[in-house]
């Protein structure tokens, strides 16, 4: 009984273990020499990065996804995306689900970490509306791409439908791997290409619970959970927040925004405030952009998208609950209320533990990266928030890392992929309660 006991995996554990082993067996696969097109392995530390780059589903690259890659490689990439994005522990419960036709309480749990659900007889509805909503939604995404590819630029018939695929597929996880060494550069000003992946990365960064909820109930916005109207509030204020600034800051770089017609550089400004909320395509050369523009994207990928989707970052609830708790504080008021609701006390020490957990790793990787390479602060910042908040837009310098920088960026979108707290309740042995308290004091504070 004991023995039994002691080999049983807290869920978050399990949600942890499961990543490391996808990351694991993508490893693998990225280093056969099927996998590249020279017919010969790349380093393992490149396939380690790789396959955790696909599977935190990030969109940082060491090497080149459409000529050091394969066929067989990209498929194995497209794969990992698409794995990272549903998690883990929903694709292992659906399996379960297809297999046994039944689902353990343990299974249901280990859902629940992973998916947020918030109990554990809507799990298997919950599994099944995941896998549902991500096909849809990257199979509309494939049927906009799929025509542009094939009529608009000449591919033949496979190759439309493979690149339609692959970035539908990258796209609503908000991976940022593409087909192109530029990324997509060469579709800066083409709407058809830009606006259906920039709506893919927005539904996937949204979360499975806001997309769920208005799927039900998309005209009755009063029974939305805070939840949802939070996610909301906050993804409409950041994006249009972040295509101003960007826009604004770049319209007359001419390595940039510049170069390109008003109506282009409106486009392209869009695409990289949805892009930096943890998508990671990119348009425009990110290297050329001026340093305030690369410090205002380091804050929205910082934050990131929202919780239990395909978006990395701390989240925009995160976001929103310490802009209210700040808000508060200023007006003096006695509790947080959020669109006439009170917040739970709980939920202010969690995003304040998130927030500051999140930076910490980002400075301690900042850190570690600067004293490793010697490169200037600024963009080792871009590139090491951008590892963490699993957003894959770089300055240019990730490819020219040495393998130990790899591995600091490695370790940062593990971290961010699955979140500081979940990784801290993974690593605890079991949870503790204090069934006592001590007396109260008050520290001056400022």
């Amino acid at each position: 009984m004991l023995r039994r006991r002691s080999l049983s995996l807290h869920p978050a554990q399990a949600v942890v273990v499961g990543f490391a082993g996808a990351i694991l067996a993508g490893t693998i696969l990225l280093w056969l020499p099927v996998s590249s097109t020279d017919g010969r392995s790349p380093s393992l530390v490149d396939a380690l990065f790789t396959a955790t780059s696909a599977v935190c589903v990030t969109g940082l690259t060491v090497l080149d996804t459409p000529s050091d890659w394969s066929p067989f490689g990209q498929v194995v990439i497209m794969l990992l995306i698409q794995l990272g994005g549903l998690g883990i522990m929903i694709f292992a419960s659906l399996i379960g689900l297809v297999l046994a036709r039944k689902m353990s309480v343990r299974s249901r749990l280990n859902t629940a970490a992973e998916a947020k659900a918030v109990g554990f007889d809507d799990v298997r509805g919950l599994v099944r509306g995941i896998v549902l909503i991500s096909l849809t939604i990257e199979a509309a995404t494939f049927l906009l791409l799929f025509p542009r590819f094939l009529f608009g630029y000449g591919y033949d018939l496979g190759e439309a439908a493979w690149h339609g695929m692959f970035h539908a597929v990258s796209s609503f996880n908000n991976a940022g791997f593409a087909l192109y060494t530029d990324n997509l550069m060469g579709f800066v000003d083409d709407p058809f290409i830009c606006l259906p992946i920039a709506a893919a990365v927005i539904l996937g960064g949204l979360g499975f619970p806001v997309i769920m909820q208005l799927r039900r109930e998309f005209r009755q916005p009063l029974h939305w959970s805070m939840n949802t109207k939070l996610v909301l509030w906050a993804t409409f204020v950041l994006l249009v927040g972040g295509t101003v600034y960007i826009t604004a800051i770049e319209w007359e770089n001419p390595d940039t925004l510049g170069a390109l017609d008003p109506g282009a550089r409106l486009l392209a400004g869009f695409f990289h405030s949805v892009q930096a909320r943890t998508a990671g395509f990119n348009s425009l050369d990110i290297g050329a952009m001026h340093d305030e523009t690369w410090l205002g994207m380091d804050v929205l990928m910082f934050i990131g998208g929202g919780p239990a989707g395909t978006a990395g970052g701390i989240k925009v609830t995160t976001f929103a609950v310490l802009f209210f708790i700040i808000l508060t504080e200023l007006r003096g008021e006695g509790a947080v209320n959020i669109f006439g609701k009170r917040l739970s006390r709980a939920v202010h020490r969690q995003a304040i533990t998130v927030a500051l957990i999140a930076l910490g790793a980002v400075m301690t990787g900042v850190v570690a990266l600067m004293f490793i390479t010697g490169l200037d602060l600024d963009r080792v910042l871009f590139e090491a928030v951008s590892a963490f908040g699993t957003v894959g837009l770089s300055t240019g310098i990730t490819a020219q890392l040495p393998d130990a920088a790899k591995l600091v960026l490695v370790v940062l979108m593990f971290l961010g992929r699955l979140g500081p707290l979940t990784l801290g309740s993974a690593i605890a042995l079991r949870e503790r309660r204090i069934l006592y308290e001590y007396p109260k004091e008050r520290p001056a504070i400022g």
